[in-house]
């Protein structure tokens, strides 16, 4: 009875989330863009077309290192609140949920609805209580605000089709001293990567600022941290990156 109600839970963040979905505006004709967006700037480049939910086996990631470099990069403590944006099979997700602990809350994104029924029964079969779940956009996380120490995007970035208005929708999201990790490879948006300079450019255009970057060869990517600062400009003052002046 108590997996079941915890079952019940789950796929309650997640119809929230897909609820949330169905009551968003309809894609204008402009370019098919969600009408969400068409005040913000589209990206100047290409964008990777989304690939499988999960980037590598688990085993394998694991013995890599990767989530624990990831998470003591980011500093993550017990009793923190994190965010996995485009969480799929929920890799980071469970290791995020055992390192914040029991005091600690973690929420899983995505916009993969068939994903998130997936990772809502690995959640209801751990038996993690301080994960919920939570549908997405394209262009808006969803996020509540003031709410998170540490927002993670790992290897999901270069898919994101309305950059501009995700990070700009994205900000409010933070805490007081909260950051915005980012895993991903040096590689042409169009072969699942985003060169360092035009990630940091991209953020740079919605006022976040660069706190920490290193190259990590061992898991095949890097790493960088972002911090808000300032005032959000407005939609209509961003101005698109182009990468290849950057």
């Amino acid at each position: 009875m108590i997996l079941q109600n915890r079952r019940k839970q789950i796929f309650f963040f997640v119809a929230l989330g897909v609820a949330a979905f169905a009551g968003c505006k309809p894609v204008s004709d402009s370019g098919n863009r969600p009408e969400t967006s068409i005040e913000f700037p589209q990206p100047d480049r290409a964008v990777s077309a989304a690939e499988g939910t999960q980037f590598s086996t688990e085993a394998a990631r694991d013995e890599a290192g990767e989530a624990k470099q990831v998470m003591d990069w980011a500093e993550i403590e017990p009793g923190m609140t994190v965010a996995d944006i485009g969480a799929g099979e929920g890799y980071y997700t469970v290791r995020l949920a055992a390192r914040v602990g029991e005091k600690g809350r973690v929420l899983a994104q995505d916009i993969n609805r068939a994903a998130l029924e997936r990772l809502g029964e690995r959640v209801s079969r751990d038996r993690l209580d301080n994960v919920a779940i939570k549908e997405g956009d394209i262009d808006d996380p969803r996020l509540p605000t003031g709410s998170f120490d540490r927002i993670f995007m790992v290897h999901m970035y270069h898919e994101v089709t309305e950059p501009y208005a995700f990070l700009w929708r994205l900000r409010p999201a933070l805490a007081k001293g909260g950051q915005v990790i980012v895993v991903d490879r040096d590689r042409p948006t169009s072969q699942h990567g985003i060169p360092p300079k035009l990630l940091f450019c991209e953020f740079e255009a919605i006022g976040y600022r660069l706190k920490g970057f290193s190259e990590r060869l061992e898991v095949g990517g890097y790493f960088a941290t972002f911090e808000a600062i300032g005032e959000r400009p407005a939609p209509g003052a961003i101005k698109a990156c182009r990468a290849g002046k950057v």
